[in-house]
């Protein structure tokens, strides 16, 4: 028996923008440690490339968050 849309607990956008969102912080974590090895190597180069990676990843997590929202607030976007 298939569930429908109304008897998920999340439907598959929220599930998708939430498995995104946990990708990005996962990365975002990763990141602190590319930066520290990139230091440690004094490659500052690197260290400004995992920075400014970090730094979009960021921002793209609070927009993949205000979607969510939105979408478990109004069922959509």
């Amino acid at each position: 028996m298939q569930a429908t849309e109304n008897q998920r607990a999340i439907s598959d956008l929220e599930y998708d923008l939430l498995t995104v969102l946990q990708n990005k912080a996962e990365a975002l974590k990763a990141y602190e440690t590319y930066i520290q090895d990139a230091e440690k190597m004094q490659s500052q180069p690197c260290v400004e490339l995992f920075k400014k990676l970090q730094q979009q990843d960021m921002q793209q997590a609070e927009e993949i968050r205000h979607h969510l929202q939105e979408v478990m607030q109004k069922g959509k976007m």
